[in-house]
């Protein structure tokens, strides 16, 4: 069952991955492990670049620093030949997905996107248990003695939760695994679950109208808004209202609401964009293609790839700070440029915020600020979305990776700063902990707003008055209409963790003898027919019913169970006890 193992949690992060894990026996308070990584590096982080790095024939070779160290290093020739892969998470987000299609490697090389996945989810995954066993005296572990955890941003629609789930079950360590031990946990609901069990939580205070920096403590409370890196709160004695979650990729936002005895409800969807910080590392590199015009930074991405790899993360270091900086130029690019002008800095004569210094770029602290000015608007548009609700919020705080930009924290101050601006000690760390102990008590999340209206395809009696004449068709028992849509679950409504609801149907001819039965969804509240626009189909399967003794008199119960991420149908014939059962599938087929 789950939460009796001992859990492991992997944070699958658009820019940086990493796990923690804990083996305090249940019933005890939990403290996760967390792994630093990069120490060969001569780093000591929380987590390590989502980079993975396959042969030239497509077999994995190295995941994290390692790959995107050993990826740089290499010669151009030996780079056109490799696959490597960063940022990658983000092809799951907002789009058709199918369990076939491919991805776009740095060096423009596609592979099939659930094998990078897959390959990850490995990596980590054997890297836990290894890092687990190596610090537990020798015993030894396998992957059904925990529960595994692995989060999503919950902005992602089914499908792109589904996949994650399915190129786990891919990798070797997990397919023994049963359902209840491989939990997929929506990212601003861990980091939520992280915060409210601290019993205060010490962050670094700056108003907009002073230069005050001091300790603040906030008290969880009764309200908050959570997503994936940046919190609003506010409590009872500073009740947590607000998260919102600045990423690498996702801007995530749900509102919770804390009930008596600490569990969860959420009281807003999630709502966001795809504007994280990836957005900013987007605008430097469209700039440096502005400056070397031409071809010649298309030429130099598509030649030299480890080195545009390189630049890309100097520029991710340069990014936390507010000041003027410089990107080393490789003597590659350098060449590639000479062939077009005579010197380097032609290039730059007409371009503003950039200049060449003894073989750098230089881009003036305005400049980088401009990089920001898409993702910040989108930060900041989210939050006034939230903010113009009927919510009591007093307090923003700044949690992850994307936090540490200086950019980003004065951008807060300025344009919230009548909220006092807080910024948590070690806040990288919330959603990975956080899922943790959301691995272990799952029932915290008491219920959450339903994404979408689902319903199944079903008949009815025809009525003239409110229904279409093309759907009407006729038996022995009457005259009936097709293709209704039967509202299950509407949109917005709450749905409980774990919640099951039964549902009874009659046949509709006496002497059926199975019943189909095709489950369906859709943004839209009240749609009339299974076939109109924005509802699609997620399953079907029938049900037998063979005793066709009581004619009309029969029924078949369906139950829908709405899991941690997944749902399940059954149905059931009443008179035989004939039982089938699905997975609603949101993958689209290929």
């Amino acid at each position: 069952m789950m939460g009796d193992s001992f859990i492991i949690a992997i944070d699958f992060g658009t820019t940086y991955s990493g796990y923690s894990f804990s083996l305090t026996p249940r019933g005890k308070d939990i403290d996760p492990y967390l792994k630093c990584w990069g120490k060969e590096f001569g780093k000591e982080t929380p987590k390590t670049p989502t980079c993975i790095l396959f042969d030239e024939h497509g077999e994995f070779m190295k995941f994290g620093y390692e790959a995107q160290m050993a990826y740089v290093r290499m010669c151009a020739k030996e780079a056109r030949k490799h696959f490597f892969f960063e940022n990658f998470k983000m092809s799951l987000y907002n789009r058709k997905l199918n369990r076939n299609m491919t991805i776009e490697a740095a060096n423009g090389k596609s592979m099939n996107t659930l094998k990078v996945f897959t390959e990850a989810l490995r990596y980590l995954t054997n890297d836990a248990l290894e890092t687990i066993t190596a610090n537990t005296e020798g015993r030894k572990f396998s992957a059904s003695d925990f529960t595994w955890v692995l989060t999503v941003p919950a902005i992602w629609d089914p499908s792109a939760k589904q996949f994650m789930k399915e190129a786990a079950t891919q990798v070797t360590t997990l397919k023994i695994l049963e359902s209840a031990k491989l939990v997929i946990a929506l990212e601003p609901e861990a980091a939520s679950v992280w915060c409210k069990s601290l019993p205060r939580l010490q962050t670094y205070y700056k108003s907009s109208n002073s230069n005050l920096v001091g300790s603040f403590f906030v008290f969880v409370g009764t309200y908050f808004i959570i997503g994936n890196r940046v919190y609003t709160c506010k409590t009872a004695l500073v009740r947590f209202n607000q998260v919102l979650c600045v990423a690498g990729g996702t801007i995530d936002i749900t509102v919770h609401e804390v009930l008596d005895g600490g569990a969860l409800k959420e009281l807003h969807k999630a709502s966001g964009n795809d504007l994280g910080g990836q957005t900013v590392d987007k605008k430097f590199k469209e700039f440096l293609r502005e400056i070397f015009c031409h071809g010649v930074w298309d030429e130099y991405e598509r030649k030299y790839p480890s080195e545009v790899q390189g630049m890309m993360h100097e520029f991710t270091v340069f990014k936390r700070n507010y000041d003027d900086v410089q990107i080393t130029c490789s003597y590659n690019l350098g060449s590639l440029a000479q062939r077009r002008h005579r010197n380097m800095e032609k290039f730059f004569e007409t371009v503003e915020g950039a200049s060449w210094s003894h073989g750098s770029v230089k881009i003036s602290k305005e400049k980088m600020r401009s990089f920001f000015d898409e993702s910040l608007n989108g930060i900041t548009e989210s939050l006034r979305e939230i903010l113009n609700k009927d919510l009591s919020i007093e307090f923003i705080l700044l949690v992850g990776g994307y936090a540490e930009s200086e950019i980003l924290r004065q951008h807060i101050i300025s344009n919230f700063g009548y909220f006092k601006v807080l910024c948590p000690f070690r806040a990288q760390e919330a959603i990975v902990k956080g899922a943790v102990r959301l691995g272990r008590n799952p029932e915290v999340v008491a219920s959450r707003k339903s994404a979408f209206t689902y319903g199944i395809k079903t008949t009815e009696r025809f009525d003239e008055s409110k229904h279409r004449a093309e759907k009407k068709y006729t038996n022995k028992n009457g005259v009936w209409c097709k293709d209704i849509f039967k509202k299950l679950v509407e949109i917005d409504e709450d749905v409980g963790w774990n919640e099951s609801r039964e549902y009874i149907f009659p046949p509709a001819d006496k002497d059926q003898k199975c019943m189909g039965f095709g489950f369906f969804h859709t943004q839209r509240k009240n749609p009339l027919y299974v076939d109109e626009w924005g509802v699609k189909k997620i399953g079907s399967f029938l049900v037998d019913m063979p005793d066709t003794t009581r004619g009309m008199d029969r029924q078949v119960k369906l139950e829908i169970k709405f899991g941690f991420t997944e749902m399940t149908a059954t149905a059931t014939d009443m008179e035989t006890r004939s039982t089938v059962s699905i997975k609603l599938d949101f993958l689209a087929k290929s």
